[in-house]
């Protein structure tokens, strides 16, 4: 699997699947949620309430992931994720690395040879740049050990700003 980190506007990726930075109510909000959600058009809320309506009627758990079409999206599918909430007291990092655990192992399932991340867990739910980028290692080398025959053959880590790319590279390049 190959691993990308750039700063860029993951609403405008060509990837199989990308993954929303949702909150729990899967109905939109700020920062890539709302990004996501306006570069997908109405239907992405309109596939959100039909979850909430029939599968997931008291929403997403944080670390959960569940799949939806990309719509108007370059994607063909968004993959939406709740990070913990540092601010509420959501401080275990288990859940974090389950966010981005979870969203690979759903877009294998779906076939997605390529997914682009943002840095879930990073905005207003306060996590630090390297929390969620050590979160984020631990996913993918986890991932690729329990999957050697894998669907996916990209990984980007679409990032906002020059912080978090900083972040994120000085834990994927760190030696092992």
């Amino acid at each position: 699997m190959r691993i990308t980190i750039l700063q860029s506007d993951i609403t405008t990726r060509a990837v199989d699947a990308i993954v929303n930075a949702a909150n729990s109510a899967l109905l939109g909000g700020g920062g890539v949620d709302g990004a996501i959600h306006r570069a997908a058009g109405p239907e992405l809320l309109a596939a959100c309430r039909k979850l909430r309506d029939t599968d997931l009627p008291h929403g997403l758990a944080p670390g959960a992931a569940v799949a939806t079409s990309g719509f108007r999206l370059p994607a063909r599918w968004v993959i939406h994720t709740v990070g913990p909430n540092r601010h509420a007291g959501q401080t275990n990092p288990a859940l974090l690395v389950s966010c981005f655990s979870e969203s690979l192992r759903l877009a294998d399932s779906l076939g997605a040879a390529s997914l682009a991340f943002p840095a879930v867990g990073g905005g207003v739910y306060g996590w630090h740049g390297r929390h969620v980028a050590e979160a984020a290692y631990d996913a993918v080398a986890g991932f690729g050990a329990a999957h050697p025959v894998s669907a996916l053959e990209l990984v980007e880590f679409v990032l906002f700003g020059p912080e978090m790319e900083q972040a994120f590279k000085a834990v994927f390049e760190q030696p092992r």
